[in-house]
């Protein structure tokens, strides 16, 4: 899932993943430059909205799960700090990605460092806006083991609100595995759910990036 740093906009310290602007107005379903997922049935409720204060893609969710995702390939030694904007509008209400059962959230982040074979020894780090779950939380998928979830937000402080999010990626990295990783940034993956508690959600994301300190 590696490519060349030339899939994400490269501005001196930055490294933009995605601000919209260079997507149709109005474009809906999967974005340009975006994948998405290939498993189960996503309905890809998306649209590039006049948010946030220029784009934004906004995500619904009603009873599915849909996950895009855009290859980039980012050194996070050199650039370790990941940047975000996001609104939530509407949480799955008995959301809580702590059960496999109840793991629908309304608003993902995901940063994949690949590592073969991918399927089973890629590492993944999953920035979560979750309805139930005490933001700082930071524990494995009980569905996917790739996958380690850090609660950024929860609950419905913030609704409707733009929140700008900033992580060291790097030192959250050692702080799960115990070490610094080995392998650059493949890919980052925008995902909503709802189908695990038959309900509906809806976010916003702004602008992606990474930067130095």
């Amino acid at each position: 899932m590696v490519a060349a740093v030339s899939m994400a906009s490269a501005q001196g310290d930055r490294i933009v993943v995605e601000d919209w602007s260079k997507q149709p107005p109005e474009k809906r379903g999967i974005p340009v430059g975006w994948q998405g997922q290939n498993w189960g049935s996503p309905k890809f409720d998306f649209v590039v909205a006049a948010e946030s204060p220029n784009r934004a893609l906004h995500m619904k969710s009603d009873n599915d799960s849909s996950t895009i995702t855009k290859e980039v390939k980012v050194d996070v030694k050199q650039y370790p700090i990941l940047e975000w904007r996001w609104k939530v509008v509407v949480l799955p209400k008995k959301g809580d990605a702590r059960r496999k059962e109840t793991d629908d959230e309304v608003a993902q982040l995901y940063v994949t460092f690949p590592r073969f074979p991918s399927a089973v020894r890629s590492r993944i780090i999953g920035y979560i806006w979750d309805t139930n779950a005490p933001a700082g939380e930071i524990f494995s998928s009980q569905k996917v083991g790739t996958i380690t979830y850090v609660v950024v937000r929860s609950g419905d402080a913030g609704l409707g609100q733009w929140v700008t999010e900033t992580r060291n990626l790097l030192e959250d990295y050692k702080k799960i595995y115990g070490e610094a990783p080995t392998e650059s940034v493949g890919g980052v993956s925008l995902s909503i759910n709802s189908q695990n508690t038959n309900d509906r959600a809806e976010a916003y994301f702004g602008e992606i990036l990474f930067r130095k300190p």
